[in-house]
């Protein structure tokens, strides 16, 4: 693999789980239907919120020009990432293009959009303050659809649940206005807005919110009434994950000190355990493995943590199985595959693909040449895009990283985890969207 150091970026104290980036008419004028096959793309994080898929058949390897553009269109700014539904995109930008120091638009949009075309279905717009967007504008959070249902999260706290077909506003709720949220987060230098995305549990919708006895609070997804607010721990950019504890579930919330399980009917915490990191920038979403494992990673003065959960009667029990500073996500995603846990590491310098033993957090391997890489798994192989556009198509073999091939295909920075679907992979960067066909030919 030939070796190419990656971008130094100046400081990203605050830029949320970032990941994602809508609209005028498609450039490509012959279009084939997305296939299905690998299901759908509901969710952040993809069908289990742990950026696997099943199903998907993808090719061994690309021409040097990369996989097939199916169509491609302009997008606006954000790190909104694509969730997918029965022949239908969402995703959230704010108008303009990319320029250092902006200026930004004072407001959102939340879009739908043909998957076989990338054609507008419709689109949604709200007053959206600028923040401080010097690393790339908001919005940052992404989509959630259930059943008939789309819910947003957008830069200043708003909650939206739209007619996932109509786009019409069902309920919303502003987390500052209504509730007394802090605008942001409490400790970042730099506060670029909410990155968290909402979380589905029965008939719920989960999102963090911040302040007294609301970390995290519950809605009604037809109604929007609220059901629960719970907890007064810091909360960060992370988005919730629900796991299976010895036949419980637990709603696990990666806070800005503390990782937390908490009763996703009650709000209920249950447990915490300390993961302090500089600015709350927790961003990364955790990992949940075999034998209950639990693992979460931080950048910056941060590092990875294993964390073994266990039932007790009516406890939980948490036991600490490692800590590492070899492995440190900043905003980009992990995987954990069968023994080993794979993630871009770094910060302010460059960023190294790594592999930890997740038993022991023992380094197996360390992989230059890319930069901050979000990665998405299926077939036995590894789609990697970095932020310097690259899209890669690899192998996390035990004995180190397998390129298959590799191809540029944006030039503005890409911080947003494709989505794929049966063979079709959906990219963004901060410019536009791009839909690639990425199956066996």
């Amino acid at each position: 693999m030939t070796f190419r150091p990656a971008r130094v970026f100046e400081l990203l104290l605050s830029i949320g789980t970032l990941f994602a980036w809508a609209v005028a008419a498609p450039v490509m004028a012959q279009v084939e239907e997305p296939s299905s096959a690998g299901g759908e793309w509901r969710q952040w994080g993809g069908p289990q919120r742990n950026f696997q898929v099943d199903g998907s058949q993808l090719a061994d390897r690309w021409p040097a020009e990369g996989p097939r553009r199916v169509w491609s269109r302009p997008l606006g700014l954000g790190h909104s990432a694509i969730v997918v539904d029965e022949g239908r995109l969402f995703t959230m930008y704010r108008p303009g293009q990319e320029s250092p120091g902006g200026p930004w638009a004072g407001e959102e949009r939340v879009v739908a959009l043909d998957a076989t075309t990338g054609d507008t279905l419709w689109e949604y717009s709200y007053p959206s303050e600028p923040l401080n967007f010097r690393e790339g504008a908001g919005p940052h959070s992404t989509p959630l659809v259930v059943g008939n249902l789309l819910f947003t999260a957008g830069t200043n706290k708003q909650i939206h649940a739209f007619d996932k077909a109509t786009g019409d506003v069902v309920w919303s709720h502003d987390l500052v206005a209504e509730y007394d949220a802090p605008p942001t987060l409490i400790r970042p230098a730099v506060k670029a807005g909410y990155a968290s995305s909402p979380t589905a549990w029965q008939d719920m919708v989960i999102v963090t919110a911040g302040g007294d006895g609301q970390s995290v609070v519950a809605f009604r997804q037809q109604t929007g009434e609220l059901v629960w607010k719970s907890g007064d721990f810091l909360i960060s950019p992370s988005t919730p994950l629900l796991v299976d504890v010895d036949g419980e579930t637990q709603l696990i919330v990666f806070g800005g000190q503390t990782v937390n399980g908490l009763d996703p009917d009650t709000g209920r915490v249950i447990w915490s355990h300390e993961h302090d990191t500089s600015g709350d920038m927790n961003t990364a979403t955790p990992l949940w493995g075999g034998d209950n494992v639990l693992v979460v990673s931080s950048s910056y003065d941060g590092g990875t943590r294993a964390l073994r959960l266990s039932r007790e009667g009516s406890a939980t029990h948490v036991e600490e199985l490692w800590f590492s500073r070899r492995l440190r996500l900043m905003f980009s995603n992990g995987l954990l595959l069968g023994d080993h846990v794979f993630g871009s590491s770094g910060d302010f310098g460059p960023a190294i693909l790594t592999a930890l033993d997740v038993e022991t957090g023992a380094e197996v391997w360390q992989s230059r040449g890319f930069g901050r890489s979000s990665l998405v798994y299926s077939d036995g192989k590894v789609i990697l895009l970095d932020e310097d556009g690259r899209l890669v198509l690899a192998r996390f073999l035990p004995e180190g990283l397998e390129v298959l091939s590799e191809a540029p295909v944006f030039e503005t920075t890409s911080w947003s985890v494709p989505s794929l679907v049966g063979s079709t992979l959906y990219v963004r960067d901060r410019e536009q969207v791009i839909a690639l066909d990425v199956g066996v030919p």
